[in-house]
């Protein structure tokens, strides 16, 4: 969707509400008591429960809820975030809304992002899987800096799990062998112990999965949790070619987060990743991602 046709479709706010509205239609709306029969007061915009009589203004029970802003301002910033890949910084999202104060944005855009997270963990990774770390640049502190770690766990870096969802393909005419890759997760690890990882594993991967990995000390349980787990000596070739989307993808993600948001904090960088990912497992989705995006707003309570 362009400029153009989102400004067609959602040029005032009652065009966003109604919009919005249709998609809580589809969806189903639950109130409290568990009854998910209801009226609709079109006069305050909201439902009532036909059951306890509890009323549900629109935005209950989605991300929006408690939110002060429009909901011409909630769809300007998803079409923002949902038209290019790379994406905006929350400061630039202000800017082209052209509201004075940063804080509801920065909120609002980290809001969307973790509803891209949650949409994300209703699925889990299966067939052949790519399994890796990344590290990724972050704020450091001044007591992290002064302290001066190298190797893993070093100042301004943080360690993240990504995995890649692979398919294999045979040209039958030529014998000539490929992958399709499908989807991808990422996850910021609070350690370096295989503890993690093995958690990591179980909530991420279907357990009839093939997992690739290099020989890293930390993967030495993940056959416990899968079909069978494959490791190989880190080296250029492993790089290249056994694990080449999985480092692709941490390569693509490194630039695109350096590029848009230059310094993040350790605490938000998950948050930076989801919307990263999201659109990378969506990426063939075109003028269907901002729609998606919004059923995520509304699911992801």
């Amino acid at each position: 969707m362009d400029i153009f046709s989102f400004t067609a479709h959602f040029g005032t706010e009652e065009d966003c509400r109604i919009h919005f509205k249709e998609q809580r239609d589809k969806i189903g709306v639950s109130c409290k008591c568990g009854h998910q029969e209801h009226f609709w007061i079109k006069s305050i915009w909201s439902y009532e429960c036909k059951k306890c009589r509890k009323r549900i203004s629109l935005k209950s029970g989605t991300i929006m809820q408690n939110s002060n802003l429009s909901f011409l301002i909630w769809y300007k910033t998803m079409f923002l975030m949902s038209v290019t890949k790379k994406g905006f910084s929350s400061k630039e999202i202000q800017k082209q809304l052209g509201l004075k104060r940063y804080e509801p944005v920065w909120a609002m855009v980290h809001k969307l992002r973790k509803a891209m997270g949650t949409r994300d963990e209703k699925y889990t990774l299966e067939g052949m899987i790519e399994f890796d770390e990344g590290y990724f640049t972050v704020e450091s502190s001044e007591i992290e800096q002064e302290k001066g770690i190298r190797g893993r766990g070093a100042v301004g870096k943080q360690n993240v799990a990504v995995m890649a969802e692979s398919t294999p393909l045979e040209n039958m005419e030529t014998g000539e062998k490929s992958k399709s890759y499908r989807y991808f997760k990422a996850k910021v690890l609070e350690t370096h112990l295989s503890l993690e990882i093995n958690e990591t594993i179980k909530e991420s991967i279907d357990n009839q999965s093939i997992v690739f990995t290099d020989k890293s000390t930390s993967y030495v349980d993940i056959s416990d949790f899968v079909e069978l787990h494959i490791t190989e000596k880190s080296d250029k070739e492993t790089t290249s070619e056994t694990l080449r989307w999985v480092h692709i993808t941490i390569s693509n993600a490194k630039r695109n987060l350096l590029g848009n948001y230059h310094k993040i904090k350790r605490k938000y960088l998950q948050l930076y990743l989801n919307e990263f990912i999201y659109k990378l497992n969506r990426r063939y989705f075109g003028d269907q991602l901002f729609e998606r995006l919004i059923i995520a707003n509304i699911t992801a309570v």
